[in-house]
């Protein structure tokens, strides 16, 4: 297995909408409740600043992908924001770090001079972990601002990286 990442193609599309509905249905860590067909997934992807894939360089299998959008416009235009999904058949194979390490990457080369992580839920440890171990600084508590798909409410913690 060589995984890569790199921006993501045309073929990659059904893994890319397959991966993120399953973390969207899983609901437990995006805010998303609608899952993307084939047309609003390929809008969906095509709107973001930069997509990218995890894919295994031999097979092509694609393992998790992430997008990358401002996050807000104007004068804190300059703030972006990016989303992370693994398939979970793949996770702990540490491709969560390789797509976060490459998302800095290109938010830098975009123009952007922070991310901004607005809703990482508090029980998300292993995100949590990854994000502080790669430098994001953590900007304190929101006590139930995340449904779980469950119903209940979990806190949420903002976080930063200054690119």
């Amino acid at each position: 297995m060589n995984i890569i990442v790199r921006k993501n193609i045309e073929d990659d599309l059904p893994d890319l909408i397959r991966i993120w509905n399953e973390v969207v249905e899983d609901g437990i860590a995006f805010p998303q409740e609608k899952l993307l067909t084939e047309e609003s997934g390929k809008a969906f992807f095509a709107a973001q600043t930069y997509t990218a894939a995890a894919v295994d360089n031999e097979s092509g299998k694609v393992y998790g992908l992430y997008i990358l959008h401002p996050n807000n416009v104007g004068r804190c235009g300059h703030i972006c924001n990016a989303s992370y999904a693994v398939s979970g058949e793949s996770r702990g194979l540490h491709i969560g770090e390789m797509l976060v390490s490459d998302c800095l990457a290109q938010a830098k080369k975009s123009g952007f001079r922070v991310l901004q992580f607005n809703a990482v839920v508090a029980s998300n440890v292993h995100a949590r972990h990854l994000y502080e171990r790669l430098g994001f600084v953590p900007l304190g508590t929101i006590p139930g601002g995340f449904r779980m798909k469950d119903g209940h409410y979990e806190d949420i913690c903002p976080y930063y990286h200054v690119l």
